[in-house]
Parts: C-alpha cells; structure tokens; sequence
C-alpha cells in the first residue's frame, strides 16, 4: 500500500493472520557513566502496545507484518512455570520492554554515541516489565537500572549457535543482550525475579524519533528552565523552559536520555523523567482516540511496526493489536511506574529486600497500587491424617539462617531442638551438617501420612499453616529455621506485607501535576 492510499482501501485491508554520570557516589559528587546508554525507548514501545485506542481498524495492514522483526523469547536453559488461572481462568501477562544501544544504522549512529561505539555489540540499556493483572484491571511497571548487578545464565546465540556460557560472578545487567539477544535479557529477567515472562518488545534510537514524531507530540513538565549541557559538553541538549511542554522527535529523545539537569543527576532520576513521559503518553493516546487523520494513523502504524523486534508470539499485527486491547482495558489511575529498589556496590547497583518484595507482589499478581479488592480469607483445612502423639513425631532440625550478607546464626538447630523436647517433642534431633538459606522458616513432610504430625509440629511452635509444605526433598517431618528466626525459642510469625515499598518511586499513572525537578546548576 503506498502513501497514497485512500480511506476506503485502508479500511478494506484486513490483515490476515500469518560516559554519562550515575547516582552520586559517597563523596555526594557523579559518577561517571557513558553517555550513550540512556533511558529513552522502552516509551515508544509501550506506545506501539497503547496504540490501539486509536482505532483498530487501520492497523491492519498486511504488508506491515513484514516490517516486524522477530527473534526468540527465552534462550536460557531455566524456565520459570506460568502463573496459576484465577477463579475466572484469566493469567497475568508480562511484556519486558528492552530498549537497545545498537549503533547498526545510520539513522541510529546519528541519533547519539561516539564514533568508536559504531557496531559494537548491542546493549539493553532500557529494561521494564510491564505486569498486566490477570483481571485486567491494573498494570505495574518496574524499571531496572542498566548497571544493576546480576548473574547471566548461559544462553545460546539462535543465529550462528554461538554458546555464551553463565557470567562468573554477577555483571551489568545490560550486557545480557550481546549474549545471544534479547531472549538473553528474558532470562536474565526470569533468572533474578521467579517472574514468568510472556513477551518482549525491543526498540532502537531511531524507533522513538520516529514514532514521537507520528504521536504528534506527548506533554512534559519540568518546574524551571533547563539545558542539559555542561561545560564540557556534558548531557543531551534538552533545552525548556519552566512549565509544560508537548515533545516529539529528537527532542523526546533528549527528554527520555536526561541524566544532567534532572534531579541529582543520577540513573534513577532520568527513569523518573521516564516514567513521567510514559504515564503522559498514555493519557494521550486513551484521550486522542481522534489521531483522527487516517494518515497520521498510518503513519504511526508503519513507524511503529518498522521499530520493533518481539518474540514469536506477537510477530503480526493482529497479535500485537490483541496484546493492545488487553493493555488499554487498564485505566491510567490504576498503572503504577516504578525503579527497583537498589542500593551501591562500589560504581553500580544491585537489588535489596525490597527489590524482593516488589518482585513478589508482581509473582502473586498483586496491585502496586494498593487497591485491589479484598480477597475473603481461605480457611486452613486440617490434615485428613491425624497427629500422632508428641513424643512420638520424629523432627530432624536444620539451620537455614544464612542470608545472601549474613552468616548462619551459631547454635539454632540445638535451641530449636531444645525448646521442642520442652514441649514434649522428645525425639526431635539437630542436624548440623549444613548451613541452608532459607528466608522464612518452614515445616516440610514427604507424604500425606505424615501431614497431621508436620502440622502439629508448626502449631507447637506458632508456625502458620501456611509455613507447613508437602516437599519430596526431605524424608521425615523437617524443620528449616529460616532467616526470620534467628533468635530466640519463639517464633514470631512476620505479618505479610503487600504495600509496594517506598524505596521503589512509585508514580501513579493518572499525575498529571508531576513535573520534574531542575538541578540549578543546569537552569538558564
């Protein structure tokens, strides 16, 4: 179909279905980061996956299936199973939006980065999983840093059969795309977090200039003048003044690459800024289901389909038009942005507690945003086997105090064991032959004839039933001490927290007020 088409034709074409600065460091000044890797993609892509509040209908060209590049979803060796159906039979869906640094075109070698980086291997220096409720009434969005600090599995390249053996020790996690692509930086993701991942969507610099520029426009705010330019020729050039401005083009490139002038002119600042531009594009593009001209239309469908590389399950138009549908179901008030929770490990980052608990909030599907409906409280149904008597329930104890920073609490096994024998559990026996790590402490049983003796075990001892699981790991009725009981003869069971943790920076979708913060030495 050329530029030329009409009207009646685009609706008769149905497709078919075939050295930049980081986070300060201890002495409060930057660090040095390279320039080139910056925030700026994962935006577009989460337009294209919007787009369809625009009208469906002209999306689907066939033609533009062939514009569409693909590449494999998972190249690691672990697969994390898919999420259990709700009571309705609905799933979560995650989508991890990568944004790379490739410098393999001219469009892309002219948008940024200096000349000795053209054709160096790709980096993903724009990570986010976007989490869509199964429900579909919320999405949760989690940022993570390009210099974040995690073990690459070994992944095999699908092109040429190249084999990228694991990382010895943990590396940036950005360099997971040149060990075979994206389905690399899928693993890595599914490695780290237990979160299943369903898809990826992948785009490059000249991806954003081109669909900012078919959007039109998406609105940003910062609260005084800015140049992002230093002295010696330090950031992207964004030139504002105070208030809010529309963007699109090079110029949301250089919004979504702001690192000098935002804040304290760290990573998390320009992912902040980021994140301020994806909610604002939302908005826009639920509000403007005009892009009302059939040739902006086309246009933003040709840019967008031309931008991307996904995996097998979203390589025609149609499926990325029903991954779309389901995403705008989510009201902008119920989209919630987030950073993983990190802390400094000399020049880079890695995950905290509660990078964990944000990552279990989305493996239980969980709203970041706090408002999901109340579910009624499962009552615990007692073991069809009894308990045998006391004295008789063998329990072997074991130690799993240790943490990823601390060693195994000294001694728990027998002050464990101790206290059991006090309440009449005289055959419990110490097994000191291991240090496991275990977070929170559980009662393990191999069968079914054993349930009632392993309950009675955690009732004894204030364990929650919750704590008492069927494993055939262990051979008898097992205690693990975890690392919530570290002291004491009396277990404290920790309450379950589901608030999305302050450390993450979460952004409400429907903040239209957010605007952000100029550093002074970068206002005009």
């Amino acid at each position: 179909m050329t530029q030329n088409a009409t009207l009646d034709t685009l609706r008769d074409e149905e497709c078919e279905e075939d050295p930049d600065a980081g986070p300060p460091a201890g002495d409060g000044g930057p660090r040095p980061r390279r320039t080139r890797r910056v925030l700026k993609w994962s935006a577009a892509a989460l337009a294209l996956l919007m787009t369809g509040a625009a009208g469906a209908g002209y999306l689907y060209y066939r033609q533009l299936n062939g514009n569409i590049k693909k590449d494999v979803l998972n190249l690691g060796d672990h697969k994390v199973a898919e999420p259990t159906p709700n009571a309705a039979g609905q799933t979560p869906l995650n989508i991890l939006l990568i944004g790379s640094d490739a410098r393999d075109t001219e469009e892309n070698q002219q948008l940024g980065g200096a000349r000795e980086t053209f054709g160096s291997t790709p980096l993903a220096d724009v990570q986010m999983l976007v989490h869509l409720s199964a429900d579909r009434t919320n999405m949760s969005v989690i940022s993570m840093p390009r210099d974040t600090l995690v073990e690459i599995p070994k992944c095999t390249d699908p092109d040429d059969g190249t084999v990228h053996p694991a990382s010895h020790g943990r590396t940036m996690t950005n360099q997971s795309l040149g060990h075979g692509g994206p389905g690399c930086t899928v693993a890595t993701w599914q490695e780290l977090t237990g979160i299943h991942i369903d898809h990826f969507v992948m785009v490059d610099f000249a991806g954003v200039v081109s669909m900012a520029d078919a959007v039109g426009g998406v609105p940003v705010c910062v609260d005084a003048n800015i140049h992002s330019r230093d002295g010696q020729g330090h950031g992207s050039g964004l030139k504002l003044e105070k208030g809010t401005h529309p963007v699109k083009g090079e110029q949301a490139l250089q919004w979504l690459r702001t690192r000098y002038g935002f804040e304290d002119g760290s990573d998390l600042a320009r992912a902040r800024a980021q994140h301020m531009y994806m909610n604002s594009l939302v908005r826009q593009l639920r509000a403007n289901a005009t892009l009302s001209s059939p040739n902006k239309l086309r246009r933003l469908a040709e840019e967008a389909t031309g931008a991307l590389t996904v995996d097998p399950g979203l390589d025609t138009v149609k499926k990325l038009y029903d991954l779309s549908t389901e995403l705008r179901k989510v009201k902008p008030e119920r989209i919630t942005m987030t950073t993983m929770p990190n802390r400094y490990v000399g020049a880079r980052v890695e995950p905290t507690e509660d990078a964990e608990t944000l990552f279990r909030l989305v493996r239980e599907d969980i709203a970041l945003d706090g408002k999901d409906a109340k579910p009624r409280k499962a009552e615990e149904k007692a073991p069809s086997d009894p308990a045998a008597d006391d004295a008789a329930i063998a329990v072997q104890v074991l130690n799993g105090t240790r943490t990823d920073t601390l060693g195994a609490a000294p001694g728990r096994t027998r002050t464990v064991v101790g206290a059991l024998r006090e309440k009449g559990f005289t055959a419990a026996t110490a097994d000191t032959s291991s240090a496991l790590t275990e977070k929170r402490t559980v009662v393990r049983y191999p069968s079914a004839d054993l349930a009632g003796d392993a309950r009675r075990v955690a009732d004894a001892l204030g364990i929650p039933a919750g704590q008492v699981k069927r494993s055939t790991d262990v051979s008898g009725v097992t205690l693990v001490v975890g690392a919530d009981w570290r002291e004491g003869t009396e277990y404290e069971a920790p309450g379950k927290d589901d608030t999305t943790p302050e450390s993450a920076n979460a952004l409400n979708g429907a903040d239209d007020e957010a605007c952000m913060h100029v550093n002074p030495a970068y206002t005009w």
